[in-house]
């Protein structure tokens, strides 16, 4: 069980032929472990990494309702509407986003800083719904899933998560 600060430019998959590089490039260790979900290459931050295929599973699946959540740049100042929007659902192609929990950090003319907590991980889901609502996206951090926080943990540096943090995840994943 790992945890690693993805850096931006890098690929969340084991193997990519297109990608200069992917998270296992970073995080080269004697035994095989895949990335938990996924971040697209233009965002940063926490990744899990494991081989753990059950606890992966309950991670990743919108019914265990693990919360992952980002802090987002937007360019310009946002409407309370429009987050008032992203917090009830957007609809994508395949459906009603789930209600997400949004926090203003900051708030100025040419730039808002939100905390956005996600309870399922659609594909490019963030992004996704700022395009819906003409919203550009200037930088996007994960910084935590469940009770396990990026903390200090330095850009393109991984650690191993320490017992009471697996015991923590499993607790959370399991609820």
């Amino acid at each position: 069980y790992y945890i690693l600060n993805k850096p931006t430019g890098v690929t969340s998959t084991v193997s990519d032929t297109h990608a200069k590089k992917t998270v296992l490039d970073i995080v080269q260790i004697g035994e095989r472990v895949y990335p938990v979900g996924r971040l697209d290459q233009n965002s940063k931050g926490l990744m899990l990494l494991t081989n753990d295929g059950d606890l992966a599973n309950l991670l990743t699946h919108p019914r265990y309702h693990v919360p992952k959540v980002y802090q987002v740049l937007y360019l310009g100042k946002i409407q309370k509407d429009k987050i008032g929007r992203m917090q009830k659902g957007i609809e994508l192609e395949e459906g009603k986003t789930k209600e997400s929990k949004i926090k203003i950090i900051t708030q100025e003319e040419n730039k808002t800083l939100l905390e956005i907590t996600l309870f399922e991980g659609r594909k490019r889901q963030i992004r996704r719904m700022a395009e819906k609502l003409h919203l550009h996206i200037l930088s996007l951090k994960r910084v935590a899933i469940g009770p396990i926080q990026l903390g200090s943990l330095e850009s393109g540096k991984f650690r191993k998560l320490t017992a009471a943090e697996i015991s923590e995840l499993k607790t959370a994943a399991s609820v």
